[in-house]
């Protein structure tokens, strides 16, 4: 059925011939979701193509693409793929000082942006890159040129002359660098082909719950590769595409849009849980005490029924009085939640799970286009706590020293100009190093316990696992974001970020005062109360690894204060420099 899709411009006109949908992209312009069809985005696609050619770009040649999600970004994925050149989409949040590397890296000859902000971003260091010809945008800016202007630059060009590159195009040519931010040193550009995301976009059609008829949300960044290859499998299985309208929009367009399918991050769900929790903590009396029975029994969820039949039968009521609210605030049709990007909480997992929103976690890297393994709820094909079973035609196992190796036709091309780098992590018979440490457990899941570079030593000779760690620790409602650390001291010991919001509200409850972030975190009996919480958790892990000392932070951790990585990743040197005084505070 797939035999005739090799390249990633054969997708769009394979759901062209099978599923010739009206609203195959769908986007909300001045308030209303206007639909765009297969036809016009191919008919677009090609236009782009063509003003492309006349610009001068020939095979090779690099193109940026900065934007939110939107049909546009689709039109012009193909549009570049379809003359051999290669895109490079780039995170609208990271900083000028990594586009300007990022654009003279790839050489980039032409840039599309979505809105002023990121005009102005590029616009300031346009004359430090050498290459950049010209920057188009997607929304009507006065001053700049939008895309439309872009696309009658190839009014005279034939289709024919863009059909015959078409032909010369193979499936291991070059489609996309992806830059990694990485937590430490420049981004490293991941030089995947058509083949990589092809192959990666059929393997998991089979782990995919909806058909021709559902419908998804996408909302995070299409410039990750974990989001794009889903909008490809999306285009593949015919399912239509809504494109949320920003981050802050989401809980409506979720209702509005009603989506089969959806993907999140762990961060993303952790909020989500949240809201409901400290909703629930607003009601009285029996409602209230509903609520939390509710997610108590949630919270001791097992899949297909092992819990046996009176935990099923609560459960049945649960989800009549309360769950039902939760899937309803999902719009109500939701099929399956692909959560990736970082490790997912068990206890989150088993909560919305219970609730009837089945979160299902996988597991790759921008390296592996991006997915390896990943649950589904058929088949028996879900365990808690896992991030699944190996897809179809990617082999994976574990190396002696508990790295997991990965090989098959996603595994990445290499890292642009970086064949040194490239070795270190990709060996000659092709199996892909990808640092993370894990195991097999089950019926063939796969478990990930741990970075390999995030291990350390305590002083004593003693392992500490961190990720693991602080995704324990982060169960608790007080625990916002964690980083343990510790490496060549005495004992692992951890800087926290409160959960402000509920914090607030449990100071209002326990009448002490909340004037401010950092007067709060110097309160004895918040130190206390956050103390107590640490203390349950440490149970979980031997003498050796437990959390002996710790110091509240007073700010979220965010990408725009490059805490954390575009991807929500913990910048560990980045933090431990930030902390630098209360680190020396916890080791004095």
């Amino acid at each position: 059925m797939y035999d005739h899709v090799k390249r990633l411009f054969d997708i769009p006109r394979h759901q062209q011939k099978s599923y010739p949908k009206k609203d195959a992209f769908t986007a909300k312009l001045n308030g209303e979701w206007v639909p765009t069809s297969i036809d016009t985005m191919l008919e677009e696609a090609m236009k782009v193509s063509k003003s492309l050619l006349k610009l001068g770009i020939v095979k090779g040649d690099k193109i940026g693409l900065i934007s939110n999600n939107r049909p546009e970004w689709i039109s012009m994925d193909c549009g570049i793929l379809q003359v051999g050149a290669v895109d490079v989409p780039i995170y609208p949040t990271i900083s000028v000082e990594d586009y300007k590397y990022i654009f003279n890296d790839a050489e980039l000859k032409y840039c599309f942006v979505s809105d002023r902000e990121l005009f102005e971003k590029v616009n300031s260091i346009k004359n430090e890159v050498p290459s950049l010809k010209h920057i188009y945008s997607f929304e009507q800016l006065d001053g700049v040129d939008h895309w439309t202007k872009f696309l009658a630059e190839g009014e005279g060009k034939e289709d024919a002359e863009v059909e015959a590159i078409m032909k010369t195009i193979v499936e291991d040519d070059l489609a996309t660098l992806i830059y990694t931010s990485g937590t430490t040193g420049v981004p490293k550009g991941v030089m995947l082909s058509h083949k990589n995301l092809v192959s990666n976009s059929l393997s998991c059609i089979e782990r995919l719950p909806v058909d021709s008829n559902g419908k998804s949300l996408s909302f995070l960044p299409i410039c990750h590769v974990y989001e794009r290859m889903l909008v490809y499998l999306y285009m593949i299985t015919g399912v239509s595409i809504y494109f949320a309208e920003s981050m802050e929009t989401i809980g409506d367009n979720l209702r509005e849009v009603k989506p089969e399918v959806f993907t999140a991050v762990p961060r993303l769900l952790e909020k989500v849980y949240d809201k409901i929790v400290a909703k629930g903590s607003e009601l009285t009396g029996i409602k209230k005490t509903l609520f939390f029975w509710a997610l108590d029994l949630g919270e001791k969820y097992e899949p297909y029924g092992a819990n046996g039949v009176w935990y099923e039968f609560q459960l049945s009521i649960a989800r009549k009085l309360i769950f039902s609210k939760w899937k309803e605030a999902l719009g109500g049709n939701v099929l399956a939640v692909a959560s990736g990007s970082a490790a997912l909480s068990p206890r989150l997992a088993r909560v919305f799970l219970a609730a009837g929103v089945p979160v299902m976690e996988g597991y790759g890297l921008t390296e592996t286009s991006p997915v390896a393994t990943v649950n589904a709820s058929h088949n028996k094909g879900l365990m808690i706590g896992t991030v699944g079973r190996v897809i179809d035609g990617v082999e994976v196992k574990i190396a002696d020293d508990g790295e997991i190796l990965i090989k098959g036709p996603n595994v990445m091309i290499g890292y642009y100009k970086q064949p040194e780098k490239t070795k270190e992590v990709l060996a000659d018979d092709g199996w892909f190093s990808t640092g993370d440490i894990g195991k097999f457990v089950g019926d063939g899941f796969l478990k990930i316990t741990d970075r390999k570079k995030e291990i350390f030593k305590t002083s004593g000779g003693k392992y500490i696992a961190p990720q693991m760690m602080e995704n324990k620790f982060k169960e608790s409602r007080f625990i916002e974001q964690i980083m343990v650390i510790g490496e060549s001291q005495k004992h692992p010991a951890a800087f926290v970020v409160p959960n402000f919001e509920f914090l607030e509200d449990w100071c209002a409850r326990k009448k002490v005062p909340f004037n401010s972030n950092s007067e709060v975190i110097k309160n004895e009996k918040v130190i206390a109360r956050i103390k107590r919480e640490l203390d349950h958790y440490n149970e979980s892990f031997g003498n050796w690894e437990q959390v002996k000392k710790f110091e509240l932070v007073d700010s979220t951790w965010s990408v725009d204060t490059k805490e954390l990585t575009p991807t929500l990743k913990l910048k560990r040197k980045f933090i431990m420099d930030k902390y630098k005084d209360l680190f020396d505070k916890i080791y004095a």
